[in-house]
Formats: C-alpha cells, sequence, structure tokens
C-alpha cells in the first residue's frame, strides 16, 4: 500500500513538471512572437526616426541654398532705379553683410539676353561690380540651357540636375494694360556656383551633426553622391580607407534641389522660409544623394542583435523559473521524504524501546511477586535484564551520537590511534553478538600499519556499527564476517583502510546513493523486518568524514556487501 502510494505521488509530480515544462514551452512560444513583433515595430520606429532626420536635413539643406540664392534676387523696382548691375550688387552685399554660410557660393553671375546670344556679366567680389566675362567651362551646361530657351519659342526642357552651377530667371512685371496674368518672359537669369570645398568643410558636416549626432558623437556614417552618377563621391572628399556605402545604407535622401518658382522668390523676400516641395518628404529631384549607415552593424543587425539578446534574456528568466520549479519540487519531495523517513524512525526507536522495556518489566514484575524461587532463575532474570538493558544504553547513546553529530560534536579529542589495535577492540567488544549469531570471523591486519589520529570512541563506534550490520544483514546460511586492514592512499596522502564485509544479500544498485542518509532503511531489511533506527550507516559516514577520511559500499566478490572506510595516516604528527 505504501509503494503504490509513493508511485502515485511520484506520477503526480512527474504530471506537474511535465505540465509546467509545457506551460514554459508554450509561453516561451508566445515571447518569441512578441519580440518579434516587438523587433519589427522598434525597427520600423527606428528607420522612420532615420528618414524624418533625413528628411529635415534636406529641408534645412536645400532652404539655406535656395534662401540664400533668391535673397540676391532684385525687385523690379530695384532694377528700374539702381539699373542692372548695381541692383544685382547691392542684394549681394546685403546678403554678405546679414546672412549666414557667406562661402555657400564660389561664383556669382548675370546673363541677359542679347539678340539671339546671352551676355554674361561675372561678379568681383573684391571691388563689388559685375564684369563682362567669358563663360566659364563649367557653366556650358547652364549656357546650352538657356539658350535653348531664347531661341526656341516651345517649352524648353528642364534643366539638367547636374554640376555645381545653377541658374534663377527673373520674370518683368506687366506693363500698360497688359493682365497680370499675362506671362512675361525671363528678363535675365542669376547664375550661381556652388563653394564645393566649403560645402564638403563646413555646411555638410555641420548638418549632419545637428540632425544625426548624438552628445558630440556621429552614430551613423555619411556618404554624398551624385545623383545621376552614384560613383562620383562629393562628401568625404575620400573614402577614408572605408568600404563606400552605396546599396549598403540604411537611408537615403536627395540634397541641393534649387526651387525656380517666382513664389519661392516672393517668400524669400519676406523672410518667410516656404517649402515648395513639402517638409514631410524627399523631394527626390535634389543633384545629389545622401546615404548614411549606422557606425559597426546596419540598423538591422542592431535590431536583430537587441533581438537575440531580449530573447536570450526572456529564455534564462524561463529556464530559471522552469529550474526553480524542478528544485522546489525536487526539495518537496525530499522533504516529504525526510518527513516519512522520520515517522518510520520514531516507529522504529519505539519499536525497539519497547521490546526490551517489557522484557524489563515482565522480570522486575516477576522479580518483585517472588515468582522466580530458584536462585538460578533469578540469576537468569538479572542476566535478561542486563542484555535488555544493554540494548536500550545503544539505542539511547546511537540518538545522542546522531544529535551530537548533527551539532558538529563527532570528533572530541584527537589522539594517535593504532588501527591494528582499534580492529581487535572492536572484535572484542562486538564478540558477544558474533558468537550469539554463530558468525566466523576471518581477520587480515597488515602488519606495520602507521597510526592515525582521531577520536578513539567515535571511531570505534563507526567500526562497530559495520560489525553488527554484517551480522545482521548476513547469509542465514553462510555465516561469515570478513574484517580487513590494510594500507591506502587517499589522493596523494598514505592512509589506512579498514575493510567490514559478509556474504549476504549485497545493497541493491539503486539504494547505494541513499543508503549512508538519516533515517533510511533498505527495503529488504524493512521488508524482513529487522530491527534498526536507520541511523548508523549516517553516523559512520559522519565521523569517518570528520576524520578527513570517506566511507563507501561495494558489493562483494561473490556476494554480500564490503564497507571500506579510508582515513589519513598520521605521519607527520595529529592533525588539528
Amino acid at each position: 500500500m505504501g509503494m503504490e502510494k509513493a508511485r502515485r505521488q511520484t506520477l503526480v509530480w512527474w504530471f506537474t513538471l511535465v505540465f509546467l515544462a509545457c506551460l514554459c514551452g508554450v509561453l516561451a512560444l508566445f515571447q518569441y512572437r512578441w519580440i518579434g513583433q516587438v523587433s519589427r515595430a522598434e525597427r520600423e520606429r527606428l528607420g522612420a526616426d532615420l528618414r524624418a532626420s533625413l528628411v529635415r536635413l534636406s529641408r534645412e539643406f536645400n532652404l539655406t541654398v535656395n534662401r540664400a540664392a533668391w535673397s540676391m534676387m532684385p525687385s523690379d523696382d530695384e532694377i528700374e532705379h539702381l539699373g542692372r548691375d548695381a541692383a544685382y550688387a547691392a542684394r549681394y552685399a546685403r546678403w554678405r553683410a546679414g546672412r549666414r554660410h557667406t562661402g555657400l557660393f564660389r561664383r556669382l553671375g548675370v546673363a541677359a539676353p542679347e539678340g539671339q546670344n546671352l551676355r554674361l556679366r561675372m561678379l568681383d567680389r573684391a571691388g563689388g561690380s559685375f564684369q563682362d566675362a567669358a563663360w566659364p567651362s563649367a557653366w556650358n551646361e547652364v549656357r546650352e540651357h538657356l539658350l535653348s530657351r531664347l531661341q526656341s519659342p516651345a517649352p524648353p526642357p528642364p534643366m539638367p540636375e547636374t554640376g555645381l552651377a545653377f541658374e534663377l530667371p527673373r520674370f518683368g512685371r506687366p506693363r500698360g494694360d497688359r493682365p497680370a496674368r499675362f506671362v512675361i518672359p525671363e528678363q535675365d537669369w542669376l547664375i550661381l556656383e556652388l563653394d564645393l570645398d566649403y560645402a564638403r568643410d563646413a555646411f555638410l558636416p555641420g548638418l549632419l551633426q545637428r540632425h544625426l549626432g548624438r552628445g558630440g558623437r556621429m552614430d551613423y556614417e555619411a556618404e554624398v553622391v551624385a545623383r545621376t552618377e552614384p560613383a562620383a563621391l562629393i562628401y568625404p572628399a575620400a573614402a577614408e580607407d572605408r568600404e563606400r556605402i552605396g546599396s549598403r545604407a540604411d537611408a537615403s535622401v536627395t540634397l541641393f534641389d534649387i526651387f525656380r518658382e517666382p513664389a519661392f522668390h516672393r517668400s524669400a523676400e519676406a523672410g518667410v522660409p516656404v517649402d515648395m516641395h513639402g517638409s514631410a518628404a524627399d523631394s527626390g529631384h535634389g543633384r545629389w544623394q545622401l546615404l548614411v549607415r549606422r557606425r559597426g552593424d546596419s540598423l538591422d543587425a542592431v535590431v536583430a542583435h537587441a533581438r537575440w539578446l531580449n530573447l536570450g534574456i526572456s529564455g534564462a528568466i524561463l529556464v530559471l523559473i522552469l529550474a526553480s520549479m524542478a528544485a522546489l519540487i525536487r526539495f518537496t519531495r525530499q522533504t516529504q521524504r525526510l518527513a516519512q523517513l522520520q515517522m518510520n524512525f520514531v516507529a522504529g526507536v519505539s519499536h525497539e524501546l519497547r521490546t526490551p522495556l517489557a522484557v524489563i518489566g515482565t522480570a522486575a514484575y516477576n522479580l518483585r511477586d517472588r515468582v522466580a524461587h530458584d536462585p538460578r532463575h533469578v540469576e537468569q532474570y538479572g542476566e535478561l535484564i542486563q542484555k535488555e538493558a544493554g540494548k536500550l544504553t545503544a539505542i539511547v547513546e546511537q540518538v545522542l551520537r546522531f544529535a551530537g553529530a548533527a551539532a558538529g560534536h563527532v570528533v572530541r579529542r584527537r589522539e594517535p590511534i593504532s588501527p591494528a589495535a582499534l580492529v581487535k577492540e572492536c572484535l572484542q567488544s562486538s564478540r558477544a553478538i558474533i558468537d550469539e549469531a554463530g558468525c566466523v570471523v576471518e581477520e587480515k591486519i597488515e602488519p606495520g600499519l602507521p597510526p592515525i589520529a582521531g577520536d578513539a570512541g567515535a571511531l570505534k563506534h563507526a567500526v562497530e556499527n559495520l560489525l553488527h550490520n554484517a551480522v545482521k544483514y548476513g547469509s542465514p546460511r553462510e555465516k561469515w564476517i570478513g574484517v580487513y586492514a590494510s594500507r591506502s592512499t587517499q589522493g596523494d596522502a598514505p592512509a589506512v583502510e579498514i575493510r567490514v564485509a559478509d556474504r549476504g544479500p549485497g545493497v541493491p544498485e539503486e539504494e547505494r546513493n541513499h543508503i549512508f542518509e538519516p533515517f533510511f532503511r533498505g527495503r529488504q531489511a524493512v521488508e524482513n523486518q529487522v530491527r534498526g533506527t536507520g541511523l548508523g550507516l549516517n553516523l559512520v559516514k559522519r565521523i569517518v568524514e570528520a576524520h578527513r577520511g570517506a566511507v563507501s559500499v561495494e558489493n562483494g566478490p561473490v556476494s554480500g556487501a564490503e564497507f571500506v572506510i579510508r582515513i589519513p595516516a598520521a605521519t607527520n604528527g595529529i592533525p588539528e
């Protein structure tokens, strides 16, 4: 009945553990999916933040260039009062005096129609006046575009989005009775050339740090290329011995988009920073393209690393929870098992005490009532009382020794002990029990054994306990006990080995890990109703280990069990 109950409890514990493991697995699956969703959302958020920063950077770049350019466009009134050259020169001087990024443009010129040709006058920055000049080769695309607009009544093709030079048209205003909606042709064109060195060394680094930097450092690598020719590197000046970003960019945006609409001119005059292409997205028409990539790893790699880190932490937490549950179940089972063993111990001790007490009580009653008159019978009763009192004393002493061992009071005094004398003394004190059982003792003691240091009383109790177990659990047919003492080693140090063997049924394999536990009694001992408290072998283990030794059990070469005590030799005096 007890075995069946224990089996059912074991099944319940295993079912609970499997259920908890499955539950943790389901939680891990949901957590994996949830972390995946969080990682994708985080990737989208980081990407959106990066794109928003790039759009703001592009907008500031374009607005700065366009506002600076349109600020140099004079009004019709200024042209009428000052003349074309003086009006443009005054606008340039005003811009130079009150604007940031005064090094933004390298050259400035005004192209005006002259018949079917174009006359170019370049600004002399030192003198602040315009002079006739030949067309620079870098402005050829601008010149060809303006000539096509001048010579053909059809709408001209769009201005090529290449190079550093660009033109802004100045339209005349209606005169006389012309309606305001009448299309006025361009009167002249302001031509500007962006200073690449200034943009690369001052303008772009400031924008990148402001929009992509954090705490004085840049988290991203940046690269600016020509949009129509990605191989042409604009920023930085050289590749700096690193791999080009190219298709590995986390995000990109166009720069250097020129607004040629008159509405922007009017907004620039009013000081209103209007972006004609909107501020929420990249126009896609800029001459340059800015590519950025996170330093070290891409955004995908950073998010993937964070995802695996979160998965690792979450998995470790789930494993820890599962391990804690398993440990809790194991400790609970051990506690229940220990409680059951303690109950068995109480029952066993009660039984062990009840029998000698009953015998002593009966003998004392018979002696008091003079049931036994014969002196020989009185002597027998006295011997019986003495024998049973000895059993009581042994039980009480064992319990007291167990309590003392649990409190750490195993070794009270250390002194040199002869192993041969110890074995002989234990055999002598156990002679009555051995003779009563009719056992034959095979004694082999190696001569010249080194002494051991320890508590003689405690070691004697340990060896006697093994001798008594050999008598109780030996074979009823082959009543034999083997006691051996020989030299041995423990690690690299010399030691003495004491073996006590019997030819009984031996110790089952599944009980070897529990046989030295307190209150444990083997299945055969319980089934055969062998008397005992379950404390003896645990006391042996505590005593031997308190002497820095070790005890183990093996099955004999033929049959039975063989207990081995190994204690270090006291070759250099008595150890502390």
